[in-house]
């Protein structure tokens, strides 16, 4: 594993493309990960930080511009995958389940996906939202880990307790980590090195 990871973190990231549905998806010859949480929790930021590369992921201040699903690929090893956020309030609700129908359609069917990273804001408890999609990853057997962002808007010792707090809630296992920081960031890398190699 040790070797997969150091050729993943040195590979270079690029974009491949996005995509409305599996007619758009690129070939599933590389193992993909998946990042899935709220609008403007930080998927965008968070891949950008994790690859180093400013501008890769487009990130705005306006939750809900991840409309379709975008895909990157990492030193030609595996895919880095950005999915439209859940729960943004503001967007018509035909839209919201068109959305939705397309991370499901990709979460459920996808079979070069071996990680799902859940994204939550380590400021905030689970959401509803936040509950049931960990609840249908587990009914769909897909490996899920959970990733609270924005650790650094916390003291030390009560973003230790939070990042409890939110496994306890969730059952599973959660890494916390800083973008701006660059903090939690390797963790991040083994875990996804890891589900790779299992798969």
């Amino acid at each position: 594993m040790r070797a997969l990871l150091r050729d993943l973190r040195a590979g270079e990231a690029t974009f491949v493309g996005s995509a409305a549905g599996p007619e758009g998806y690129p070939a599933g010859d590389l193992p993909e990960v998946a990042f899935v949480g709220r609008s403007n929790v930080g998927k965008s930021t968070l891949i950008n930080a994790l690859v180093n590369r400013k501008g890769l992921a487009k990130t705005s201040g306006t939750p809900g511009k991840t409309r379709l699903i975008n895909f990157f690929a990492v030193g030609g090893r595996m895919h880095l995958v950005d999915l439209p956020g859940y729960g943004f309030a503001h967007v018509a609700k035909a839209e919201q389940k068109r959305w939705r129908q397309r991370i499901e359609t990709y979460l459920r069917d996808r079979e070069a996906l071996k990680l799902v990273v859940v994204l939550v804001d380590i400021r905030h408890p689970l959401s509803a939202m936040d509950h049931q999609m960990v609840e249908w990853l587990a009914h769909y057997g897909r490996p899920c880990l959970l990733v609270a962002t924005k650790g650094d808007k916390l003291s030390r010792s009560r973003a230790v307790a939070a990042a409890r707090g939110l496994a306890e809630a969730a059952g599973a296992r959660v890494l916390t980590v800083s973008a701006r920081l660059r903090q939690g960031l390797p963790e991040v890398w083994e875990a996804m090195a890891e589900a790779i190699e299992a798969a």
